[in-house]
């Protein structure tokens, strides 16, 4: 009888426990499609927003008109805006709410010079454009404008303790603006940071970047006429291409992972004049930090040495360094749960006429446009490809992202491709999939206190103790004119 009893008891416990868990789980769905309801009900004043940046195209640190549109449109929704934050006129933070949690959320608007393409399946440059949003940032800032807004508007009504946070970044693209923001301490009090990309596919899985850092060189020699008094001139030019010659020869020497990449931004002006001013612009580039440090010392002995053989003087600018992604595992899964839930990106009739054109722009190397709606499989990728300055975050706040079919499968960033898709409905599709995840994502971080210490714990594992953050790129100040 005892034990019939006590069966009984645990049954009733067991019961309880299950209906209580069935209940919590039909409320967090619940709330779930309240607030992709909510997105989709202002997505076509977020793509608007978006629009708005495509057509302003500007680049890093000059994108004025694009960053008061989002600040502008965050501040009518009731956040407190702070502007002009580390030393970068076109960066600010959008609060709203108090306590914890604080979770931060990324948006990017800057674009990249000499792609300025129409919105056509055609190479179609738009005339007198310097730029053009080739890697999507005017969908970056508007989606994540939406996502913040959405989850400002659930914690009010809802009345959930908590801070979400608009990180405006500026100068993505080679100007490594957020390195600045986090060298000021701006995400010293973030438990997790989220943020996505445009892309060509949708996934969240782990990834890591490479670390890089750029400078520019330059070299000053004398002027003389080139053929009848070539002996009084020291060639500035020539010095650039000392440079240039031992890097390429230092290649076969540097772990192959790595990546050097540079252009001559100024190599003369006529012929027959001996030039006096050189300049060559770097990147360097591998998955590990230490890495990267060790190259730079042999570039810039390099330049040194080039300096010495043609009796030039040099010096040179730090433009940017930044750290490689640090992935954290906690927050991947998460983000990547809600991606799968939210789906792909689906092509109407004209979408896929459009993508079909662009499609043949790729030669043998097409892609299936079906793949716009497929979600990758969760699998942890090791650095390669680009870097980014989201890195530099990441190593100090747990950091998560995805990238959405915001482009026709198969399209390279940085492409005429990637602006057009990026200009019409393709791009929209995959800007609001990347809203909806980003709410969803949030909306269980502020719901889930332990996922967030799950989260730091991994952060401070991969870290390693006594970590300490130091910029790459050093104490120098944004440099707001790299553009120019």
């Amino acid at each position: 009888m005892r034990q019939l009893f006590i069966k009984t008891v645990c049954l009733s416990i067991l019961l309880g426990i299950f209906q209580s868990t069935s209940a919590q789980s039909k409320k967090v769905q619940k709330d779930k499609n309240a607030l992709l309801a909510a997105v989709e009900k202002d997505q076509e004043k977020y793509a608007e927003m978006a629009l708005k940046i495509w057509g302003y195209a500007e680049m890093g640190y000059q994108e004025k008109k694009s960053a008061a549109l989002l600040s502008n449109t965050l501040e009518e929704a009731g956040f407190t805006i702070e502007k002009g934050i580390a030393g970068i006129p076109t960066a600010f933070v959008a609060s709203w709410g108090s306590g914890e949690p604080v979770i931060g959320i990324l948006g990017e608007y800057d674009a990249l010079p000499g792609v300025a393409q129409d919105s056509v399946p055609v190479p179609t440059p738009i005339e007198g454009q310097a730029a053009g949003h080739a890697c999507g940032h005017h969908l970056f800032g508007s989606a994540s404008a939406a996502a913040s807004i959405t989850i400002k508007n659930w914690l009010e009504s809802t009345g959930t303790s908590g801070t979400i946070r608009f990180y405006g970044t500026p100068a993505e693209e080679g100007g490594a603006g957020k390195v600045y923001m986090v060298r000021e301490g701006l995400f010293d009090d973030v438990d997790a940071v989220l943020h996505w990309h445009p892309s060509s596919g949708n996934g969240a899985s782990p990834s890591s970047s490479l670390a890089n850092k750029s400078a520019k060189f330059r070299f000053y020699g004398a002027a003389a006429h080139a053929a009848a008094s070539p002996e009084r001139g020291r060639s500035a030019l020539d010095a650039v291409e000392a440079m240039n010659m031992m890097v390429n020869m230092m290649r076969e020497h540097v772990d192959e992972k790595s990546r050097i990449h540079y252009v001559i931004t100024r190599g003369g002006e006529a012929p027959n004049v001996v030039p006096a001013f050189a300049e060559v612009y770097y990147y360097v580039r591998h998955p590990q930090i230490q890495e990267v440090k060790d190259m730079w010392e042999r570039v810039v002995k390099a330049a040194e040495g080039a300096a010495l053989g043609t009796e030039t003087e040099m010096d040179y600018e730090i433009i940017h360094g930044v750290y490689n992604l640090l992935p954290n595992t906690v927050l991947a899964k998460k983000m990547y749960d809600n991606l799968v839930s939210v789906g792909g990106v689906h092509y109407n009739d004209a979408e896929i006429a459009f993508a079909e054109k662009i499609a043949e722009s790729f030669g043998s190397k097409k892609v299936p446009l079906e793949n716009a709606a497929k979600i990758m499989g969760f699998e942890p990728r090791k650095g390669g490809g680009g870097s980014t300055d989201v890195g530099d975050i990441s190593w100090v706040v747990p950091t998560a992202g995805l990238g959405t079919a915001t482009w026709v499968p198969g399209t390279s960033a940085h492409s005429w491709q990637a602006v057009a898709a990026g200009g019409m409905s393709i791009g929209k599709k995959g800007m609001i999939v990347a809203a909806k995840t980003l709410t969803l994502t949030a909306y269980d971080l502020f719901n889930n206190p332990e996922v967030l210490e799950e989260a730091k714990k991994e952060l401070n594992e991969k870290t390693g103790e006594g970590f300490k953050y130091e910029a790459l790129l050093g104490d120098m100040k944004p440099p707001l004119d790299y553009r120019n």
